[in-house]
């Protein structure tokens, strides 16, 4: 990572769990654990005399500087001063309040979103089809997974949380559930320090896991939260959704449009998702065995795995992931698009035999956008459950999702 740096300081942000202090202390010669129960008298030197602080060997890791807000733009002073290349690393597990700090950090301050394990880290995918290979034009691609409709159900209630991972399988789903009623119950409250009803945030969480993977209108999902309890208005689940999007448990995926000037991305409504596809099952209370009786829920689900693991291979490429839907009724699942222009296709589909659909909304759409002038993709990909690597006559990829890797 150090070779990477382009900014005083790297600002490492994602759900609770994920990682981010682990990561960013591999990378530090000094850690300051400002979260820390015991860390009073470091908190409260942190807001008054930073400056102690920066004394320390360099990189230093700041774990949840947003403990002491001040520490922005106290690190922000440091880096003009010192002009020095990756000397801190910040991580939080949410956006703090606005007071404390004034600064957006811009060319001081170096973003990095982190999320939880793709299948490829967490050793359950081969990473036989890369993505980063396919944007290279390398479509000559092979592969077999062998996962079970059982496996992949597992692994969706599973999570990629390190913990739930690290554990024995017959544990890995109260890893999730501890950390689902931990942040409903604590970090709800916590993010900005309003009360909140508990179980008003677990049945907005509940509404978002119904309506994973769909472009379910927000008002659609507010009226679910308060059709069931008169006492919640409008205004405080628009709070809820709030304080959840700033944890980063929610991450909705936006609208895609092959013409960047077009307004119809802006428009459209985005997909529903959230960090991990283990927090919809948590929130319905799914084990494995209930997702595979009820396949529809299921398919949703494994399209919101999908979601997840190509936002991890997204990353390092500099990619965004998208969803495409016009008002002529083609939609496609996931569009991953560089900043060079280039893009890719993708629709997730549970079995080979959805396959031929698939592919002709793909095809529909790179006829689309290269009849509008536009650019041809870099690939047109299916991702299934398992099964083999294989290539349609079109030139459509069809890759198992424990095949897909970086």
């Amino acid at each position: 990572m150090k070779e990477d740096v382009t900014a005083g300081a790297v600002h490492i942000t994602g759900p609770k769990g994920c990682g981010k202090s682990t990561t960013g202390a591999r990378q530090c010669a000094t850690e300051y654990r400002l979260q820390d129960p015991e860390g009073a008298s470091l908190r409260m030197l942190a807001a008054t005399k930073p400056s102690e602080l920066f004394k320390a060997e360099k990189p230093i890791l700041l774990d949840e500087w947003g403990e002491v807000p001040s520490l922005w733009d106290a690190v922000r002073n440091e880096v003009d001063r010192s002009d020095t290349m990756g000397g801190f690393i910040l991580t939080g597990s949410s956006v703090p309040r606005e007071e404390g700090y004034r600064h957006s950090g811009v060319d001081r301050m170096a973003p990095m979103r982190m999320r939880t394990m793709s299948l490829f880290e967490s050793g359950d995918s081969d990473g036989s089809v890369s993505l980063g290979s396919l944007f290279d034009g390398d479509l000559e691609v092979s592969g077999r997974s062998s996962h079970t409709l059982g496996d992949i159900a597992f692994l969706i209630v599973r999570g990629g949380w390190p913990r739930s991972v690290r554990v024995d399988r017959e544990y890995a789903q109260d890893v999730v559930m501890n950390y689902y009623n931990a942040t409903i119950g604590i970090d709800a409250f916590r993010v900005d320090g309003r009360k909140k009803n508990v179980e008003a945030v677990d049945r907005l969480m509940r509404s978002y896991a119904r309506n994973i993977s769909t472009t379910a209108s927000m008002k659609s999902i507010i009226d679910d939260v308060i059709s069931r309890d008169r006492l919640v208005t409008q205004s405080t689940v628009e709070e809820y959704v709030d304080s959840l999007t700033r944890l980063f448990i929610i991450e909705d995926v936006p609208a895609w449009s092959h013409n960047v000037r077009s307004k119809s991305a802006i428009r459209t409504t985005p997909k529903r998702h959230l960090a991990d596809p283990s927090l919809a099952a948590a929130s319905l209370n799914m084990d494995g065995e209930k997702l595979i009786s009820d396949m529809k829920t299921f398919g949703f689900f494994f399209e919101s795995l999908c979601v997840r693991d190509l936002r991890v291979y997204a990353d390092p490429l500099k990619g965004k992931v998208r969803h495409y839907r016009d008002g002529n009724g083609l939609e496609v699942d996931a569009i991953v698009e560089l900043r060079d222009g280039r893009w890719g296709a993708i629709e997730v589909k549970m079995g080979a035999g959805d396959i031929p659909e698939a592919e002709e909304n793909l095809v529909k759409l790179r006829d689309l956008v290269v009849d509008g002038g536009g650019r041809e993709p870099a690939f047109m990909m299916v991702l299934i459950s398992a099964g083999y690597v294989s290539v349609t006559e079109k030139g459509v990829l069809a890759v198992p999702i424990g095949c897909l890797g970086p």
